[in-house]
């Protein structure tokens, strides 16, 4: 079996009729018909010239050989963002796309690929940025769901010193923290419940608001400083109770070892379409569990990849929770087909069919085009 072509669809999704989300997929094609897709998230208006040069340096090769694949472009790429960055976000979209494939060519579903699985019911936390937090509460109760995570950061509270300024007031520290403390007290105590600070806070600020919010037995409180600084966040990390989780913003499993093996953070949460793929994951996964840490990975991106990632979830024993993102977004399910609904009870649940288990609702999707538009380049 031999790769012959590689595409791309940029696909634009309107609720109302207005454009809402956007999605970004690869395809992989070859000589016996089979065919895989996957895809890639935070990339910049460039990826899909990335891809197709990407792509010319596989053609001809045997998709099944993913990991190798893989590391004949990272390698070619090492002055060019082989590292990290949209070129290895790039380069997740074909990964991920050759696993679909290469689980079809084999007639299983990827995670036996991976390893097998030590679950078939991957649970999701619900991201609910600032909406409000007791009627998001019931209804992720109603749908299944057991855990929940919303946005504490507020670039624009009106204490803050400045908007470049990272430091926390005492006004802005005390709103920030009864605010979370109402937030748990809204929502009841039976909900796993994560904050997130999106690195918007120094080291001081962020332990600061990291040992105020101990009491609340938080999931997690993520990001509570930008990613630069593994040491500044190892401080807050030894300093409190509280569990701090980041990662969504590191690359390839070099980008976790010094966090790791400082053990900086107390739960990693890579972003699967993002920062290198399936196996890629898999291997950070690997690497956390030795220091028993939990997993938990970012996820903002369409149904293919939350079930793409759903597969590396159920093939390591160190998995928390996968984060989705899209709530109350009527066109989610739709831009796949599957034998059942995605998400069942608050969780995605994974099937025996080949490759992924799903496939792309093309009809759904070429229909959110402009007319003469074609959704594969």
């Amino acid at each position: 079996m031999k790769i012959t072509d590689i595409k791309t669809a940029d696909a634009r999704i309107k609720i109302d009729g207005h454009p809402r989300y956007r999605y970004h997929y690869v395809r992989v094609y070859t000589d016996e018909g089979v065919y895989g897709t996957g895809e890639t998230s935070h990339v910049d208006s460039g990826w899909r010239d990335t891809t197709h040069d990407m792509a010319r340096m596989i053609i001809g090769q045997d998709p099944r050989d993913v990991d190798a694949c893989f590391e004949l472009i990272r390698r070619a790429y090492i002055f060019r963002g082989g590292l990290a960055g949209a070129g290895i976000s790039a380069l997740t979209g074909i990964e991920i796309a050759l696993w679909d494939l290469a689980g079809k060519a084999q007639s299983v579903p990827v995670y036996r690929l991976l390893g097998g699985k030590f679950r078939h019911r991957i649970r999701l936390y619900v991201d609910s940025a600032h909406t409000d937090y007791q009627q998001r509460a019931e209804e992720v109760q109603e749908r299944g769901f057991t855990a929940i995570k919303f946005d504490l950061d507020d670039a624009n509270h009106p204490h803050k010193l400045d908007r470049w300024n990272w430091s926390v007031t005492p006004d802005e520290l005390k709103s920030l923290v009864d605010q979370a403390f109402a937030i748990r007290q809204g929502i009841g105590s039976s909900l796993d419940l994560a904050l997130d600070l999106h690195g918007r806070y120094d080291a001081t600020a962020g332990m600061k608001m990291a040992q105020a919010l101990e009491p609340l037995n938080l999931m997690w409180l993520e990001e509570p400083v930008p990613p630069e600084n593994i040491d500044a966040l190892n401080k807050i990390t030894q300093s409190t109770s509280t569990p701090i989780c980041v990662g969504e913003n590191l690359y390839l499993r070099y980008g976790f070892r010094d966090l790791l093996e400082k053990q900086a953070a107390d739960i990693i949460m890579p972003d699967i379409s993002k920062c290198g793929g399936l196996s890629e994951c898999r291997k950070i996964a690997n690497m956390a569990e030795i220091y028993y840490i939990p997993f938990a990975p970012h996820n903002n991106s369409s149904a293919l990849s939350t079930v793409a990632d759903a597969h590396v979830c159920a093939s390591v024993p160190n998995f928390l929770a996968l984060e989705f993102h899209r709530f109350n977004d009527p066109t989610w399910e739709q831009v796949v087909d599957s034998d059942g609904a995605v998400i069942q009870d608050g969780h995605v649940v994974l099937t025996d069919k080949p490759g992924l288990g799903v496939e792309l609702n093309e009809d759904f999707l070429s229909a959110q085009l402009e007319a003469g538009e074609s959704l594969w380049h």
